[in-house]
């Protein structure tokens, strides 16, 4: 009895760590990156959609925007096309972005049901709808990799109409040029931009990795929490790189642009997202703006 009584309080003083951070997060936005390994089976899946529904009905404002390119290569190579990448970026002629807006299409409606069947409304939209993304044609080291475009312009309206209408948008990255031509876009990009648009107080990148390290393969040089200006200059200073290096610019980015805080998260530990942002501990990376510090 007196075993179980205590497993009982546990669960009681959790509930009451976290509810400052519900207190002070209530009606906030929240922008939640989704993409990697996170979305590589139904029960991580899962995870993911139960933590964005649960931030909703505490009184969040999440938006999801997703990714899908190991979905898109598993696509392209169905139809008998090579996948093609330069400098980590997808080569996009037209018949592979035809097939990489049907992909981004089918997992963007599939989200939208797992979250409906926990019992809170939905929506699901690209980039296209309300000519939300405007996009420019994106090349790698001057060279010419077909229909990938940066952001340029975000229109916010039809979120902030969702938001208003106690829906929960998810974002597919797919943006329009000025000549109206579809363009693939960066998931990480597309979420920092529409991050920056909505004035989000947070910005979540669930990735494949714990977190920020000074060392990759020092685990005791793991950091926990530090200031855009401490990112950047870990950047300049070459100790951060590879995948991580235009991931770790999207983040200082947000915050010089109003993003209260941007976390990086390991999305196939269960629940990361809660852990980080319901306990005073956390989990991951937390990238803060100077005067907090």
């Amino acid at each position: 009895m007196e075993q179980n009584l205590d497993k009982v309080l546990e669960k009681a003083e959790v509930l009451i760590e976290a509810l400052p951070y519900i207190q002070k997060f209530n009606r906030k936005i929240i922008v939640v990156k989704y993409g990697g390994s996170a979305m590589s089976n139904e029960e991580l899946q899962k995870n993911v959609i139960k933590d964005v529904t649960l931030l909703k009905l505490v009184g969040f404002k999440p938006i999801i925007v997703h990714g899908g390119g190991k979905e898109i290569s598993k696509w392209v190579a169905k139809s008998g096309k090579e996948a093609q990448f330069i400098n980590g970026l997808r080569v996009t002629d037209a018949e592979t972005m035809e097939i990489a807006e049907m992909v981004l299409g089918k997992v963007n409606k599939n989200l939208v049901r797992m979250v409906e069947e926990l019992g809170v409304k939905a929506v699901g939209l690209s980039g296209k709808d309300g000519q939300m993304l405007t996009v420019e044609k994106k090349y790698s080291d001057g060279k010419d990799i077909g229909f990938v475009g940066n952001v340029t312009e975000v229109n916010p309206k039809i979120i902030y109409d969702l938001l208003e209408n106690d829906y929960l948008p998810i974002i597919s990255p797919i943006g329009l040029g000025d000549n109206f031509d579809t363009y693939n876009i960066n998931a990480d990009d597309a979420a920092c931009a529409i991050a920056k648009a909505v004035g989000a107080d947070k910005l979540v990148f669930l990735t494949d990795i714990e977190g920020l390290y000074r060392d990759i393969n020092d685990k005791d040089s793991f950091i926990s929490r530090i200031t855009a200006a401490n990112a950047d200059k870990l950047i300049s200073d070459g100790i951060i790189g590879g995948g991580m290096l235009p991931k770790l610019n999207n983040c200082t980015d947000a915050i010089k642009n109003g993003v209260n805080r941007v976390h990086i998260l390991d999305g196939r530990i269960p629940h990361s997202m809660l852990l980080e942002i319901f306990t005073n501990k956390g989990i991951g990376t937390a990238i803060i703006n100077d005067e907090e510090n």
